[in-house]
Formats: C-alpha cells, sequence, structure tokens
C-alpha cells in the first residue's frame, strides 16, 4: 500500500506499510506527517524572526535552555546542546561577556559551577519569547477564523498529551 501524504505545499509518497505501521490509520501517519512539517517550518519561522540580537544559533540555544530549565553546569549544558566541552565553554564566555549568565559555585559540589541567567539575561529570554508570541499570535488571527484558532488550541492539547506520553 502506497499512502499520499499532504505536507502544505510539498507532496511525496510514503513507500509500502511495513509491519510497524499495521494497525496505524492513513488518517494517523497523515496527521504525523503534518505535525512534522509544520512544526519544523513553524520553527524555522520563528526562529528566522531573530529577536537575538547578534547572538549565534548556539548562544541563543545556550540561554533559551538556561530560562527554560534553570541553573546548570557546562558539561550538563553540552550534553543537552549536543556539542563538545571546549564548544560550551567558548559559548558560556561570551554569553557572560555579554552580561546574560554568570557562574557561581555549586552549593551540592563546591568543585563545579552553575551558570545562570543573570536579570539581563531574563530580560532579553522573556523579551524574545514575547515578540515570538505576539508574532504568532497576531498570524493566527489575520489567517484564521476563529474556529480554526480553537482547533488549533484543541489540537495543540492533544499533541502536548502525545509528548508527554
Amino acid at each position: 500500500m502506497h499512502l499520499k501524504l499532504r505536507t502544505f505545499g510539498c507532496r511525496f509518497t510514503v513507500g509500502s506499510v511495513n509491519d510497524s505501521d499495521e494497525g496505524i490509520s492513513e488518517a494517523a501517519l497523515q496527521a504525523a506527517n503534518d505535525v512534522w512539517v509544520v512544526v519544523s517550518r513553524l520553527r524555522r519561522r520563528l526562529t528566522a524572526l531573530g529577536g537575538e540580537g547578534g547572538l549565534s544559533p548556539s548562544q541563543a540555544s545556550v540561554l533559551r535552555r538556561l530560562g527554560k530549565d534553570g541553573p546548570a553546569s557546562a558539561s550538563d549544558l553540552a550534553v543537552v546542546e549536543r556539542v563538545r566541552p571546549q564548544s560550551i565553554a567558548k559559548i558560556v564566555t561570551a554569553l557572560e561577556e555579554a552580561g546574560l549568565v554568570e557562574r557561581h559555585p555549586d552549593p551540592g559540589d563546591g568543585r563545579r559551577q552553575l551558570v545562570t541567567l543573570t536579570a539581563l539575561g531574563h530580560e532579553r529570554r522573556s523579551g524574545d519569547r514575547r515578540a515570538r508570541e505576539r508574532w504568532l499570535a497576531q498570524a493566527l488571527q489575520e489567517r484564521g477564523t476563529p474556529e480554526q484558532v480553537e482547533a488549533v488550541i484543541s489540537a495543540m492539547a492533544l499533541l502536548d498529551e502525545v509528548a508527554q506520553s
């Protein structure tokens, strides 16, 4: 069986359904593909909005991670960012020089240092997020009907449930 999948502007055919696909409806496969494509495009679009103000993508990613997850050691950041420890050291140093992060001794292990956002780092992070949220809200309002916006809200609840399973 071949499936034609709509990918919001791109069309391609998924090959034969294999044993692991049995029991999965065509609608679920279509939804999974559409979510994958749209989330990828939306992420690229939101990233392209800038707001990072001169930060490299790696620096912006570390700033976002610290804002989301809280203080972390450089070695922990290297693992979650999937970069070498030497690379994370350069990233953290650049953020520190910009006044966006600072290092403090780890209260649980004095040999380690934790990287934390400064007040300026928090301000920068929340400002970037608000700008992206405003852009997305405006785009949804301009391009969608109230019913479509409500459908997005319902779909996001389902996607969140899937992501947390």
